[in-house]
């Protein structure tokens, strides 16, 4: 798998997509640190970390509004191995009119746009989420 981050993304929309409540994805830091900025965003009800050594998963708990449809409409990812994408905090803006977030990979770690904004740092835009 060439980017695993990507793959993380695609299961989320496709759990979200068939109604899945849980989904299981393997474990690294940036993945778990992204779920954690979901959580914040209240994209996502809970994440976990599941598992030992190297069977460990991260299972999100997935959000749905009253009429069955998901929290999450769609996740794009934007920096990817083949082409990386910095922006200066400057340079960040709202996601569809601010329903939507960006994760920013900074030296201060993994943030929306909007606390990256607020503590004045850029860094790699990893994906945007509405």
């Amino acid at each position: 798998m060439t980017d695993p981050i990507a793959d993380m993304l695609t299961r989320i929309r496709n759990a979200g997509m068939v109604g899945k409540p849980i989904v299981h994805i393997p474990y690294s830091k940036i993945k778990m640190a992204i779920a954690d900025v979901l959580k914040g965003a209240g994209f996502i009800d809970s994440c976990e970390k599941k598992g030992k050594k190297i069977r460990k998963t991260i299972e999100i708990k997935l959000k749905y509004e009253e009429n069955g449809q998901p929290r999450i409409s769609d996740l794009k990812r934007i920096s990817k191995p083949s082409q990386r994408i910095y922006k200066g905090y400057g340079e960040l803006f709202n996601i569809r009119q601010g329903f939507g977030l960006s994760i920013i990979s900074t030296p201060m770690g993994v943030m929306s746009n909007k606390e990256a904004r607020k503590n004045k740092v850029g860094g790699e835009l990893l994906c945007e989420v509405w």
